[in-house]
């Protein structure tokens, strides 16, 4: 069995650009989900902790070393993170397996995209100096009118374990490109690497309260920051029920929130494909990848009738030669589930598909050779219909559901019978029928012969339950500005719209 050198260090919460115990001296245990063993713990911030970390912010704003800075100088602390991060990459990355399962592979990659989102948002930072005021001609003499960009705020950042650096550094780059300041909130099922990013901050010289970082139970943690009179903004990425309660509190003092939750997205597979085993690698990378705990994983494999036998052969060939290991052995290519209570969800969904009805084809069990740790086998389904749990929910695991279909007509009424609306996949090589497919699925995502490619320049967000507001790309620094117009009278003449007691 792999075994790791990395400690897992003790932290308490980053306030203020300093580590603070919480009030109430809480910790939460940090379990490996590979061993099922406790490895360390995180401290428990309360309401208390977050009405302090929100003073800090606010002082942070109302100080120059932060609230007067340019975009080029915020950049500099954004590219000097992203350098640290680079840095510290292989302790990050094995860090970041251990609390979450994540195999090692893709926790590498997590911290690549970290450091090359931080980057893109030093550039954006830059960027926004010549935008900061933008000049607006009315053609008229006797008014002068610009529009300035400013930073929102104090924004609360509520984030998930499925990627834990990687999700709170597309909320914290461009919170702090836009020059905000921020409260990050990750999982208490993974805060590892997000309590690093504060030792980062520490090292870098962040202006202390620019970011502070709280972790603990999201519903005496978060929820104070959803419904703090002095939190300007919540960014949540999460599930439908906890985007419900967070947006119902914001609601109460009309706080502005952006929710990128659950979805239940399709891959549409046509029998004009050139090349079976290419799209048989990407329906299994869009469903098993990060164990299937991806919102935007195609977890609904909708394929055409005519190659349907042939495809589930070559795609059963497949999903066994997938290597489930601990995750930080090498080729491991299937890591646990994050937690015993997601777990205990999975196998629940599985069990309810196949009471429903539904044919389990492969999987549904825990592997064989692996008696400890949160492991689930990959799993595909079949002989679903469209009123069963597994075909309507979000499983949060390594979960294939397959349908047939005859027509395009009827691949488009099946891809959008789902109440998410994150992503949408078509594999097929006839363009305009993609084109088709692109206008027709409802969805803020569309993969043509691919799932799951993400790249920061680009807007990530959804419709329908899947949320509203995007991250990434421009859209996700836009967030972050208050928009304020100006407009100055220049002229020396009287309004003349009463009559002057004076004539």
């Amino acid at each position: 069995m792999a075994m790791s050198n990395v400690g897992i260090p003790s932290r308490q919460l980053y306030i203020d650009g300093e580590w603070r115990e919480p009030v109430k001296k809480n910790r939460i245990p940090i379990i490996n989900p590979s061993t099922e063993e406790i490895i360390g713990d995180i401290p428990a911030a309360t309401s208390e902790d977050v009405d302090i970390a929100v003073e800090a912010a606010r002082k942070a704003l109302a100080r120059d070393d932060w609230g007067s800075t340019t975009g080029a100088q915020r950049a500099k602390y954004l590219r000097a993170i992203a350098a640290k991060v680079l840095e510290r990459k292989s302790e990050l990355a094995t860090l970041e397996s251990l609390d979450s399962g994540k195999t090692s592979f893709e926790s590498a990659a997590d911290m690549d995209d970290v450091a090359a989102c931080f980057e893109y948002y030093a550039d954006l930072a830059e960027a926004l100096d010549s935008k900061r005021k933008t000049p607006v001609n009315l053609h008229l003499d006797s008014f002068k009118t610009y529009v300035l960009r400013e930073p929102l705020g104090v924004v609360g950042l509520i984030t998930p374990w499925n990627y834990p650096l990687l999700m709170a550094t597309w909320k914290v780059a461009p919170a702090l490109a836009a020059g905000c300041a921020a409260i990050l909130k990750p999982s208490e099922l993974a805060s590892i690497t997000c309590l690093e990013l504060g030792e980062i901050c520490r090292e870098v010289g962040l202006p202390p309260g620019a970011l502070n970082i709280l972790t603990g139970w999201g519903p005496v943690a978060a929820a104070p920051l959803s419904s703090h009179p002095h939190v300007d903004k919540i960014s949540f990425t999460g599930s439908v029920p906890t985007g419900t309660k967070i947006m119902t509190a914001a609601a109460q003092l009309v706080k502005p929130v952006t929710l990128e939750l659950g979805g239940k997205s399709p891959i549409v597979v046509f029998d004009d494909i050139d090349n079976l085993d290419i799209a048989v690698e990407w329906a299994l990378f869009g469903c098993f990848s990060n164990a299937g705990q991806v919102c935007s994983a195609t977890s609904r494999l909708i394929i055409q009738e005519s190659i349907a036998s042939e495809f589930l052969d070559r795609l059963l060939l497949w999903t066994k030669n997938i290597k489930i290991s601990d995750p930080l052995e090498e080729d491991c290519k299937l890591g646990p589930i994050v937690s015993s209570g997601q777990y205990e969800k999975v196998l629940k969904f599985i069990s309810n598909a196949k009471n429903e009805g539904a044919t389990i084809l492969y999987g549904g069990e825990r592997p064989e050779h692996l008696k400890k740790g949160y492991y689930v086998q990959p799993t595909i389904i079949t002989d679903v219909n469209t009123s069963m749990e597994i075909w309507k929910e979000e499983v949060f695991g390594p979960v294939l559901c397959v349908k047939t279909f005859k027509t395009e007509e009827e691949a488009i009424e099946l891809a959008n019978d789902t109440k998410y609306g994150l992503a949408s996949a078509i594999m097929s090589k006839d363009v305009e029928r993609c084109e088709r497919f692109t206008k027709a699925f409802h969805s803020g995502i569309i993969w043509i012969n691919c799932s799951q490619p993400t790249f920061h320049q680009l807007p990530w967000g959804g419709k329908k339950r899947s949320g509203f507001g995007r991250d990434l790309g421009e859209w996700g620094l836009e967030k972050y500005l208050n928009i304020k117009q100006v407009t100055e009278y220049t002229s020396d003449d009287a309004w003349a719209f009463y009559k002057s007691p004076s004539n």
